[in-house]
């Protein structure tokens, strides 16, 4: 089972700290937890505005209700205890399959989601894959594009050029990008594209 996934966090340093996880897996079932207990001291002004701001606990009604509107997205707003809690029995349903994630540029995000689920890469299942799958390979070997136009491209507008609609939501809202992702993995992986 392919899952795609995305993260929020405090900020490209050592010891950032989790704020949000989006995952949609490729039978169309999603998973958003935002955690409660994140260290707002490591949000800059940048974080405040682009992820707090998109974030349910924001107040921003549209977004918790994008999320809601087809019926198979688990959301949760709690610790990360009860966040990694909840992940794992979502994860659950394919436990006898191997699950293979799917991230674009997932340096931090597949760390922060071990660390999430498992503490250590040492501690994960058997069907889980250890290798993150990253669609910025993707855009290189089927778009043709450098290491650098791939990094720097804008996702949204490369799927509106491809003519493939965006999902709603919020860019950096952490299920809004992990729908992105999905979208643009699907794009290259079409057969005759």
């Amino acid at each position: 089972m392919k899952i795609f996934f995305d993260t929020e966090f405090t900020g490209l340093h050592q010891d950032t700290t989790l704020i949000s996880i989006g995952l949609v897996s490729a039978d169309g079932r999603k998973f958003y937890g935002e955690l409660t207990d994140y260290d707002r001291d490591q949000c800059d002004d940048w974080i405040n505005e682009n992820v707090i701001g998109n974030l349910i606990q924001s107040g921003k009604d549209y977004i918790g209700e994008c999320m809601k509107e087809n019926g198979t997205t688990t959301v949760i707003v709690a610790t990360k205890e009860e966040v990694a809690y909840q992940l794992r029995c979502w994860l659950s349903r394919w436990h006898d399959g191997i699950i293979q994630f799917v991230s674009d540029v997932s340096h931090y995000d597949f760390v922060l989601l071990i660390d999430l689920l498992w503490g250590s890469a040492i501690d994960m299942p058997e069907n889980v894959t250890p290798f993150c799958m990253d669609i910025m390979h993707n855009l290189i070997r089927d778009f043709g594009m450098t290491e650098a136009e791939a990094f720097d491209v804008s996702r949204e507008q490369f799927l509106i050029d491809n003519g493939i609609a965006l999902p709603r939501g919020q860019k950096h809202n952490s299920l809004y990008d992990a729908e992105v992702i999905e979208k643009i993995y699907d794009l290259a992986n079409r057969p005759f594209r």
